[in-house]
């Protein structure tokens, strides 16, 4: 008798067409894509009861072509400017583009999209050619107070840049992305704020041959969102790479930087240390563009050796386990991994099927060993840096773990496989939001001895939704504590649904202790939850600082950072059309 093949939804494999709704919600590459696997396919079919006849229908695809219908709110006075400053052909005011500088990849901007939801635009998108154009712009728009928002590269899931207060939305993305300085003597790189990642780590990666450097280097930040985001997003937001156990998140390698504000020209020195008061560039980092405009920054360097790296992955008995073993290493003193993820038992239940462990040898041996179903843990990792170095902390690394008899998977591939997908897993949410499954995240900063209750806090109101998938893990740790990065996975069928879920799960986050954000930042979807989190002794100084570099408030107004939200904003509740 012959096997029965699997059986494959029909997702959608066709490009994003150009002009549609799809090309703006899609993640990434308009052409690309990747599919959830059988093992992911049969999880998500069985859990949600989704019928091979549902998944043969796919829903709300998004293919219609944008309609440009939306006004222009600005006065042809103000355009001409903006014209006679940066060049006609650097002016959109077509809905199309409005929309796809105002839209992040959060889903909320998914569902409205879908939904041919148009709300917050700015009124035009102008591309810059150069700073002293900038300065004049922001000039102009405090002059007759018109909102001014920043696009780097669009991958903000928290509304970051979204235009509530209409007015012009500068893109960054089309000129401002130069190479300024590679200085070797210092070991330092400057680049205009709007250069994207992937530009950057190619110029840095390949110094030698493309830039006449004496040898390779990195700054060392690669998020998920790495190829599809900008050096001035990352630093505005306080972002953090995968790596980041070992370089640190973006506020650890910035050295200084350059902002056009509307009161001037704000630059901060590009000394390794000093003792001259409160220290700016901090200050400005996690900013989100509501004091002023980043121009440039200059980030200190990492020398490029990948050929040392040493990869790894273990599987714990417990949570508990894989967090003590991850502690003990942190606070070893004796340097840290780079990657260092570890999965709660959730997490790994799928990571099981989604790396193909299932069913395999390295699973057989597993549960001879005595690893239990929803109780084992997954760690995978590698370490960067000097050879004798990377090799000491991978050799420290397996010494700890071999006390808390976890079992050495590392020949099963997994690392190697997660490397391979790590900046192209976000491509399967398109897969599933489709047929109405959504793939959001969420995440948070606490210290070890916060991570047993905020884990489960949060847990329990998630499962107090029915059918309803959780997955946790630790994915940038330090001595003291770590993140705690929560995946929800969910049929859900309306606006306001998904939003009491994210809502609930900032509640918890908050109710725990632990921090609100550690690297997506704040923007405006998250601001309701900013001031009760710092306090208000704290939140005041931010208003000061907002009053003194924006007194007329233009930069990124409408409640980014917390500041001058709406009463709806304040409550919880500012999207409209909730319960489509």
């Amino acid at each position: 008798m012959s096997k029965k093949a699997k059986f494959t939804p029909a997702w959608y494999e066709d490009p994003a067409p150009a002009g549609s709704w799809r090309s703006i919600f899609k993640w990434g590459d308009p052409a690309a894509y990747k599919h959830p696997n059988s093992g992911l396919t049969k999880l998500i079919m069985d859990r949600f009861e989704l019928s091979e006849e549902l998944l043969a229908r796919p829903g709300q695809l998004g293919l219609e072509q944008v309609p440009d219908t939306e006004p222009v709110d600005l006065p042809a006075e103000h355009l001409a400017f903006l014209a006679r400053t940066c060049g006609e052909e650097n002016l959109r005011t077509d809905t199309y583009m409005r929309i796809k500088r105002a839209y992040g990849q959060g889903m909320i901007d998914a569902l409205r999209l879908r939904r041919q939801i148009i709300e917050n635009l700015p009124a035009v998108v102008v591309a810059p050619r150069e700073q002293s154009e900038i300065e004049a712009i922001v000039t102009y728009a405090n002059d007759h107070l018109l909102p001014v928002y920043v696009f780097g590269a669009g991958s903000t899931v928290t509304r970051g840049y979204e235009a509530t207060k209409g007015g012009i939305c500068l893109d960054m993305s089309v000129h401002m992305n130069r190479l300024v300085e590679l200085n070797e003597i210092d070991q330092t790189v400057t680049v205009e704020a709007g250069m994207w990642g992937t530009q950057l780590e190619d110029l840095l990666q390949n110094a030698v041959e493309k830039l006449g450097a004496k040898r390779n280097y990195t700054v060392g930040n690669f998020p998920q969102s790495f190829e599809y985001s900008s050096v001035g997003g990352w630093v505005v937001t306080r972002g953090a790479g995968q790596n980041s156990t070992y370089y640190g998140k973006v506020e650890d390698m910035v050295i200084s930087q350059e902002y056009v504000t509307p009161i001037g020209i704000f630059k901060t020195w590009s000394h390794p240390r000093a003792a001259t008061g409160p220290d700016f560039d901090q200050i400005m980092m996690g900013s989100e563009g509501s004091f002023g405009i980043l121009t440039n920054v200059t980030f200190r360097l990492c020398h490029w050796q990948p050929e040392n790296r040493k990869k790894f992955s273990y599987m714990f008995h417990t949570w508990e386990d894989a967090q003590a073993a991850c502690r003990e290493v942190m606070q070893g003193e004796f340097g840290f991994p780079s990657v260092f993820r570890i999965s709660d038992p959730e997490e790994t239940d799928i990571m099981m099927k989604l790396y193909h462990i299932e069913g395999s040898l390295a699973d057989t041996a597993l549960q001879k060993l005595g690893f239990e179903p929803m109780q084992k843990c997954l760690l995978l990792g590698f370490t960067d840096g000097e050879k004798d170095f990377s090799r000491n902390i991978d050799r420290k690394i397996r010494r700890i773990f071999r006390k808390y008899k976890a079992f050495d998977i590392s020949f099963a591939g997994v690392t190697k496989t997660w490397e391979k997908g790590r900046f192209t897993d976000p491509y399967m949410r398109e897969d599933l939001q489709d047929y109405d499954i959504l793939i959001d995240t969420l995440e948070c900063g606490v210290t070890w001895s916060q991570i047993p209750h905020v884990h489960k806090d949060v847990r329990t109101f998630v499962k107090s939704r029915p059918n309803t998938i959780c997955m946790t893990h630790i994915s940038h740790a330090y001595p003291q504590g770590a993140n705690l990065y929560f995946i929800f996975i969910a049929k859900i069928g309306t606006i306001r649904e998904y939003l009491d879920l994210q809502y609930g799960i900032l509640e918890a986050i908050a109710r725990s202790g632990a921090s609100i954000s550690h690297h997506h930042g704040v923007g405006k979807a998250t601001a309701p939850w900013l001031e009760d989190q710092i306090g208000t002794a704290q939140m005041d100084v931010i208003r000061l600082l907002k009053n003194h570099f924006d007194p007329n408030n233009i930069m990124n107004p409408g409640g980014t950072l917390g500041l001058d939200m709406t009463t709806a904003q304040r409550e919880k509740r500012w999207s409209k059309d909730l319960e489509v």
